[in-house]
């Protein structure tokens, strides 16, 4: 058994049983007798050899692209992706049957906590079927609505997919979702019914339900268990047999897709990369389309699953390529490298990812801004679907307005942030950003353009000075048990949704579409959908684009003063219920003054909601034993006098952590 030790080196002799194994298997090529001997000697002294050194080069120029399958694994959350790659990763030897082996391709801590794939990862896999070496490289990808972008990119670099389906779930939202992204990119499909062991598992009516949702013929299924590695060679034989090899040239000039990247403080930018044409090696001089630099290949290799070097890439196989790209903005996601005397036309790279869902994040100490700067600066490059707008607030001092994909993405990368760079944050409640259609010439020709963009509710313009607001909106599915549809109907209804379409795809599951203004399910609705179905419905979504909405900006006044981080967009409808929530969070997290305080929700000039901080008072009356009564009504209305004075001259100083209270995303609302 080996264990990784840092960036792909292994424990004493357990390296050399893999390398000799490997050797038998006609993968690497022969070792000098020096280095040999090497291996044989004393584990400290086998330290001292740096890991380039100890790590065996694969010959990649054996695999002809005949027998290179390029291939992903999605599916909705939880239907075991990972669980079929560890399996996959056994069954060719490339990792060791241990029963330690548990989401191995899942090497974020966040991904470990939360065991769901949060980053698209690859791994080469070396197959012998029926007398051939065969070059398999898989991608597992995530299955979250929220990482729907990662999917789509893993895509690009491959032939065909698995989609699996839980044998007990059946078919559920993200399912079709990922389905219809893998049709649309023309792959070939190969459908797995997986967790074939379990109890209540139902793999003919999963069949069915494939047959009628995908149109896929019943005989095309694999019925496997990942957790037990029941029927699973199977599975890689459908792959050689029904994927078919990359359409590629070798003899063209270097065409490379970078898919995605990392960075690493040590050696820079580490570029997730499939070749498309030609032949990469170390030494040569590479060209990026996108910033026209030009950089030194310094290594590449292929991932097996951890970083494995290599003479050469080839045309049609996945792997990694380090440049000394050392600055964070240089590796872009989508971009085409090739060879600095061979230019070539870019590939068409990949549609930027739109966010959904903004948040304002700030340092919590403003002396912390430069660190959370270069980390924020550092995850996105592994995280390219979040983007970044500076922002500053009286309140929170300087930060950035982020846009993120959904809610789970946003907590995700917050919680990056922590484990990997150990910077803590505030993140403000989320919003989605709106748009507003101007009225006059003046207007346009100031913000040169008819219609602009709200992502910050504190540059909301005012309604004189727009003809329409429009609200971003989409395209719901979800599917659940027949039993819980009317409560689920009501939900949806409740939520300003538009029903549009509603089938049964077997006896007892209904699939439900329906057209939802974002900002009603940015927050608590998936929360809802579960609880009210006992967590039986799945739920995913695609962007429908914008429709008109009556919006109005919120203002929040504490005595009459205007509070700008609190100002938010509401739909009319909603404005009271929202004020009045808003309202209740700030009485509770305000310190009492000597004075009392007034706190109200505004729309323009009309007051919709209001709480009151009682004032601190002092028992004026403690000094009368009895007597009478106007006495003390005088004292009483020269206290009232004071306070109303200190109340006009009073200035409110809104403690941060109030407001962190307040803008903080509510997780019990």
């Amino acid at each position: 058994m080996w264990a990784p030790m840092g960036r792909g080196r292994w424990h004493g002799c357990a390296h050399t049983v893999w390398a000799t194994a490997a050797a038998h298997r006609g993968i690497l090529e022969p070792r000098p007798m020096a280095t040999r001997g090497a291996a044989a000697k004393s584990r400290s002294q086998d330290r001292l050899y740096s890991s380039a050194d100890r790590k065996e080069k694969i010959d990649m120029s054996r695999f002809s692209v005949e027998n290179i399958r390029n291939f992903s694994i999605i599916a909705h959350v939880d239907h075991g992706k990972s669980t079929l790659a560890d399996r996959l990763l056994e069954l060719t030897g490339t990792i060791d049957k241990t029963k330690n082996n548990k989401q191995v391709l899942d090497k974020l801590q966040v991904e470990r906590e939360r065991g769901i794939t949060v980053k698209a990862q690859t791994a080469s896999l070396f197959y012998n079927y029926e007398g051939k070496q065969y070059l398999l490289n898989l991608i597992d990808t995530p299955g979250h609505v929220d990482f729907s972008y990662e999917v789509s990119r893993s895509l690009s670099a491959c032939q065909g997919v698995l989609l699996v389906v839980d044998a007990n779930e059946g078919i559920q939202a993200q399912t079709v979702a990922n389905f219809f992204l893998a049709f649309e990119a023309q792959l070939s499909v190969i459908p797995v019914i997986n967790k074939i062991d379990l109890k209540n598992a139902d793999p003919e009516r999963v069949e069915k339900q494939i047959e009628k949702v995908f149109d896929i013929p019943t005989d095309e299924c694999i019925k496997i268990s990942a957790k037990l590695g029941t029927n699973v060679e199977r599975v890689l034989q459908a792959v050689i047999e029904r994927i078919p090899p990359p359409r590629v040239h070798r003899k063209n000039p270097l065409k490379a897709l970078v898919f995605d990247s990392t960075f690493d403080q040590y050696r820079g930018v580490i570029a997730n990369v499939a070749l498309f044409d030609g032949v990469v090696s170390k030494g040569d001089k590479i060209v990026s389309a996108h910033t026209k630099k030009t950089y030194e290949v310094n290594e590449v290799g292929v991932l097996n699953p951890n970083e494995q070097p290599t003479h050469k890439l080839y045309a049609g196989q996945v792997g990694y390529l380090i440049a000394g790209m050392k600055d964070v903005t240089e590796a872009q996601i989508g971009d085409t490298l090739y060879l600095q005397k061979q230019p070539v036309e870019p590939l068409p790279g990949f549609k930027s990812a739109k966010p959904m869902v903004f948040a304002g994040m700030y340092p919590i100490d403003q002396s912390e801004y430069n660190n959370l700067k270069s980390a924020v600066e550092k995850l996105t490059i592994n995280d390219s679907s979040v983007t970044v707008h500076r922002d500053s607030s009286l309140a929170l001092g300087a930060g950035w307005r982020l846009g993120f994909l959904g809610l789970l993405h946003m907590e995700v990368f917050n919680q990056r942030l922590e484990q990997e760079y150990n910077a803590s944050v505030i993140l403000t409640t989320p919003t989605v950003p709106y748009k507003a259609v101007l009225s006059s010439a003046k207007l346009i020709k100031e913000y040169r353009e008819k219609e602009i963009t709200i992502i910050n509710p504190a540059q909301f313009p005012d309604k004189s000075k727009v003809t329409e607001y429009l609200e971003p909106v989409v395209l719901g599915t979800i599917i659940t048990p027949d039993e819980y549809t009317g409560k689920i109907m009501m939900l949806c209804q409740a939520r300003r949704a538009v029903q549009k379409n509603m089938i049964y795809i077997d006896q007892n599951r209904v699939m439900l579409k329906y057209l939802f203004p974002l900002n009603e399910i940015v927050v608590d609705f998936y929360d809802s959908l579960k609880s009210l179905s006992s967590g039986y419905a799945s739920f995913d979504y695609e962007d429908a684009g914008y429709q008109t909405a009556e919006l109005v900006k919120m203002d929040i006044l504490l005595n009459g003063n205007l509070v700008e981080e609190l100002v938010t967009i509401v739909h009319k409808d909603k404005a009271h219920s929202v004020g009045k929530a808003i309202c209740e969070r700030l009485k509770d997290s305000l310190p009492r003054q000597l004075f009392e305080i007034a706190i109200q929700a505004a729309i323009g000039s009309k007051i919709i909601a209001r709480e009151t901080v009682k004032a601190y008072r002092k028992n004026v009356l403690a000094k009368c034993y009895g007597g009478d009564i106007t006495r003390k009504m005088k004292l009483l209305k020269r206290q009232a006098e004071g306070k109303k004075k200190l109340r006009k001259i009073g200035n409110i100083e809104v403690p941060k952590d109030a407001f962190i209270k307040v803008l903080r995303t509510q997780p019990d609302k």
